[in-house]
């Protein structure tokens, strides 16, 4: 059922459901912004998945230079696990082989020291290990560090990190009515969600529903229902019309974070021509005991005022 529109795009009333994971937000720092961003992305690594290890990790945001401790640009990861014991294990090795490689690189811990809940300590891993004795102990830019010499310099890597309490399962759909249509509507989903705090917003072409049909013991398959590439049936829930989806996804510190997010993330993707519908799916809470109705993410002014904004000539 269509609750209302944004840009005369109709949106579904529907929700999506959340739930709980661990977030761990790290700094990492370069001699410049390529190799920050290669350290950067190699930490992240296979992350784009929550539903396998190792764990889910994404690029967030750029830190400019005047924003970061040791004054180099840097680039900001959030790493997110249901399970704590699990993202502690993953974060460390994701320094351990995506950020300490590269060269002249630092790590900071990012995390709002407010927001802090528990911690992760890199004494006695594999990263204060690699230094075999060599590693000092020490302060530097501020903060409590390890500095692990390596054959370029010093590698300083905060001697703890924060992690909190945060909320994955944000998410909404795009149904397009081509494939230019969807991925360009997808791109300014994201662009919008990026101009929210404390929050990952990226968009997945497989999609996935919970648990499977035929595979029941899949943790995760395609979510049929939504797939134009295969034969309509009695399961389809997108018109002859819709010729590609994508899934937009949203995880976050907060909830609060994480609803402004989507909002702005469906504001921008309506804007773009060929967008037919917004909707989302939720699984009888086997997902998340968490809920977001599309709806009360423009309550009380804007669904109340059945909001239609025209579209660009």
């Amino acid at each position: 059922m269509v609750a209302f529109e944004i840009n005369g795009v109709p949106i579904e009333d529907t929700f999506c459901e959340t739930f709980k994971v661990r977030i761990a937000r790290i700094l990492v720092t370069s001699v410049n912004k390529k190799w920050a961003f290669e350290s950067a992305l190699e930490t992240k690594g296979l992350g784009r998945s929550a539903t396998i290890p190792p764990s889910e990790a994404s690029i967030e945001s750029e830190a400019r230079s005047e924003e970061t401790p040791d004054g180099r640009p840097g680039f900001i990861v959030q790493v997110i696990d249901r399970k704590l014991e699990q993202l502690k294990r993953w974060l460390i090795i994701r320094i351990r082989k995506g950020a300490m490689p590269y060269p002249k690189t630092n790590v900071f811990d990012a995390l709002p020291k407010e927001m802090a809940e528990d911690f992760v300590y890199v004494q006695g891993t594999i990263i204060q290990t690699f230094g075999d004795g060599f590693e000092e102990r020490t302060e530097a830019f501020g903060r409590e560090v390890f500095k692990i010499p390596k054959m370029d310099g010093w590698f300083h890597v905060e001697r703890k990190f924060g992690i909190t309490e945060g909320v994955a399962g944000g998410m909404f759909l795009i149904l397009a009515e081509s494939d230019e249509a969807a991925l360009e509507a997808a791109e300014h989903a994201i662009a919008g969600i990026n101009t929210v705090p404390y929050v990952v917003g990226k968009f997945a072409a497989s999609g996935s529903k919970v648990g499977g049909r035929k595979y029941s013991d899949a943790i995760a398959t395609t979510n049929d229902a939504y797939c134009s590439c295969i034969a309509r049936s009695e399961r389809s829930e997108i018109s002859k019309e819709v010729k590609c989806v994508y899934e937009i996804i949203v995880s976050g510190l907060r909830l609060e974070y994480v609803r402004r997010a989507l909002k702005a993330g469906i504001e921008s993707a309506t804007s773009i021509r060929g967008v037919i519908k917004i909707t989302t799916t939720n699984y009888g809470g086997t997902l998340g005991k968490g809920k977001i109705s599309l709806q009360s993410l423009f309550q009380p002014q804007e669904s109340k005022q059945k909001r239609q904004v025209g579209k660009p000539n």
